[in-house]
């Protein structure tokens, strides 16, 4: 664990400086929670509902964190799983992931907030979101936020080989998406 890292747990683990070590987390950490869960749901709005959920679960379970990982990797973690757990809520509640729906994601990547992508960029985002999750999850992590096989290991509580084979996989999908469109 850093120091900032242990800084931040100390502050939440004292009663008189809770809200100030979360106040903390929350600025240290909410930046890259945010782009990882962006990046596997799109929509703003629901991005900032599974964030919020992340914090309070996180709020809620500093007392129970033990230390056996970085603050950082348990975060990721709390991250990863409130992603799934909303697509798999939202399967169970259209039947269907509308986020491979071909309609929504030519909404969604088109919209304002995607402006800047050219096409090749906007080809690039339509390959990943064709990926099954596991695979999208661990690509976009390892591809955009640069985490070694190990520190995905950790935070994804999966074996570093498998996360390889998955991220191999997932590579080979979206150059033969590319090639083919």
């Amino acid at each position: 664990m850093t120091e900032q890292e242990s800084e931040i747990l100390m502050l939440c683990r004292n009663a008189e400086s809770r809200n100030k070590g979360f106040a903390l987390l929350v600025n240290h950490y909410q930046k890259q929670v945010y782009a990882q869960i962006k990046r596997m749901i799109l929509d703003h709005d629901d991005t900032s509902d599974v964030m919020q959920n992340t914090f309070i679960k996180i709020f809620n379970g500093l007392d129970s964190f033990r230390g056996e990982s970085k603050l950082s990797s348990w975060i990721f973690r709390i991250a990863a799983n409130e992603t799934l757990n909303f697509l798999q809520s939202k399967k169970r509640r259209f039947g269907f992931f509308s986020i491979n729906d071909n309609a929504y994601l030519n909404q969604t990547l088109k919209s304002p907030e995607y402006v800047d992508y050219d096409e090749f960029e906007l080809k690039f985002q339509k390959a990943i979101l064709t990926l099954p999750q596991k695979q999208r999850q661990v690509f976009t992590m390892k591809f955009y936020e640069h985490y070694t096989f190990d520190q995905l290991a950790e935070i994804l509580n999966q074996t570093a080989g498998g996360l390889k084979a998955s991220y191999h996989h997932a590579t080979k999908k979206i150059e033969k998406y590319l090639e083919d469109n």
